[in-house]
């Protein structure tokens, strides 16, 4: 089976991960280290890592950094795929979210990961990030 080079398969046309618009496949290794931003435009934090299912083999989290130094001090935040648009001409993703939401949000340690099979777990981020109305600050 021929296959395209992985730097001819990076090509981005996705305007969603969740609703892929155009069959495309992207490496893990290209999307590690893209910067994650609201829809202002603010930086976040940047792409660390993506977590599979193996059973369903779909992309389940995002986990993106954000804070810290060079990489000392920084949390780590486990983002549903499907909260997360691609933006393939900036070649970042967008999150609706406002950092101080994010910040406030059930992180964790780059030394201590939470077990991502865990039900309770898995329930408490769908439930944080299923909390649309909280994302932005009210308007004085």
């Amino acid at each position: 089976m021929n296959r395209p080079p992985p730097s001819q398969m990076d090509t981005r046309t996705v305007t969603q991960p969740s609703s892929v618009v155009s069959s495309l496949m992207l490496s893990s290794s290209s999307l590690t280290g893209d910067e994650v931003c609201n829809l202002k435009g603010e930086n976040l934090g940047h792409i660390k890592d993506l977590m599979i299912d193996t059973g369903s083999g779909q992309v389940q989290y995002a986990v993106m950094s954000c804070g810290g130094f060079l990489g000392m001090g920084d949390r780590l935040f486990a983002i549903p795929w499907k909260e997360l648009e691609l933006d393939p001409e900036k070649k970042r993703f967008l999150l609706d979210a406002q950092a101080e939401w994010i910040n406030d949000g059930p992180g964790f340690d780059k030394d201590d990961w939470p077990d991502m099979t865990d039900q309770q777990w898995a329930s408490s981020i769908a439930s944080y990030y299923g909390k649309q109305d909280n994302r932005h600050p009210p308007r004085m």
